[in-house]
């Protein structure tokens, strides 16, 4: 059975999940005048407490005496971050335009539940999608048949998977996508697809097990070198900096465990994403490292064959819901809050995230 429930005190310094928490403001981002917002928390099939953040708009207080449903959007990532970075920016932005949104961190995270820490599984993460969909479910003011996700990063891959095996899910946003279990098993940029190159990293693999199976990889690297590729420095400046540092997040910390995404290495996320009938949104900066991802996400769902993809399969039966935004001029982390017009989180919001197109989106589509 699903609990809501209200926290009560207290938070730890270690980064295990709460005990007790509450509603005081601990986001990256300032808490809009337009919405209402409230610590929760739900349970999944697997027995996890997910701790979340609900947001709805102010005009709810007048919905209870109408009774009129809203349409709601779960939201999540981006992988090894948590809902007080980028997925409490996007719940909230969603909220002021109208929708009830929840902002989660998933299982092994942030507040939620699940040791050991930053851990990963494909069956978890999609699961954790789900039951945030259980919970908003049981929402009074939800309409159940106008209920959306977005996925955020590596959440996005996580948000088609489970949109193609839920079909409670009307409309699914991937923003700045990475594909989690592709990266794990073949590198970036597929570098190391190749049968010897993932034998060896199962071999390190293996033998980290049985020397330190709790060993952390670190967060994004610090200090920055000089010659760090760009797409580190964009993670630098939001992880590393007041724009998004936050203490429970595993990207401005120590990182994820080093065997924590093993399971993903020996998994596909997206094989049936092309028979996903609910609509579906893939939004990429133009010069994002990881575009390639959504790009190939994309034509994988609508003409059953990618690069990056070995199996070919039928095409999508309902490709006209179907949309690839690539933004100009945005990075990979500009679609994380907007963008900075300056690294390290100096000067106003470039505002590259469309908000309004979102809106749009889910609002033709959840309804």
């Amino acid at each position: 059975m699903l609990a809501v429930i209200t926290f009560a005190a207290c938070t730890n310094s270690n980064e295990k999940m709460s005990k007790c928490a509450n509603d005081t403001w601990d986001k990256v981002f300032p808490l809009s005048e337009k919405v209402n917002h409230k610590k929760v928390s739900f349970q999944t099939q697997y027995g996890f407490t997910l701790v979340g953040d609900l947001y709805t708009p102010k005009a709810n207080e007048q919905s209870q005496i109408t009774n009129h449903k809203y349409a709601a959007i779960a939201v999540s990532g981006p992988f090894g971050a948590t809902k007080e970075q980028s997925s409490g920016l996007y719940a909230m932005k969603m909220a002021e335009r109208g929708f009830v949104t929840l902002a989660f961190d998933p299982s092994f995270t942030g507040e939620s539940s699940g040791e050991p820490r930053r851990t990963a599984s494909p069956d978890i993460n999609t699961e954790d999608f789900m039951a945030a969909v259980d919970f908003l479910s049981k929402l009074p003011e939800v309409d159940v048949d106008r209920i959306g996700i977005i996925g955020i990063c590596g959440w996005g891959g996580i948000a088609l998977n489970a949109a193609a095996a839920d079909t409670r899910i009307k409309a699914t946003v991937a923003s700045t996508m990475y594909d989690m279990t592709r990266v794990s098993g073949n590198g970036y940029f597929d570098s190391a697809d190749t049968e010897e190159a993932r034998h060896e990293a199962r071999v390190a693999l293996a033998a980290q097990r049985l020397a330190d199976p709790a060993a952390m990889a670190g967060g994004v690297i610090d200090p920055l070198p000089d010659d760090a590729p760009q797409f580190v420095k964009d993670y630098y400046d939001y992880y590393k900096t007041p724009r998004g540092y936050h203490a429970r997040s595993g990207n401005s910390n120590d990182g994820w465990r080093v065997i924590g995404t093993q399971a993903y290495a020996n998994s596909r996320f997206l094989y049936y994403i092309n028979e996903i009938r609910s609509a579906v949104l893939i939004m990429h900066g133009e010069n994002a490292h990881s575009r390639y991802f959504g790009e190939a996400a994309y034509h994988y769902m609508v003409d059953g064959k990618a690069e990056g993809y070995k199996t070919v399969v039928a095409p999508n039966p309902c490709p006209e819901n179907k949309e690839l935004l690539i933004i100009p001029d945005a990075s990979h982390c500009d679609l994380y809050d907007g963008g900075f017009t300056e690294p390290a989180g100096k000067g106003e919001p470039k505002n590259l995230i469309p908000w309004d197109k979102l809106a749009e989106f889910f609002n033709k589509n959840l309804k």
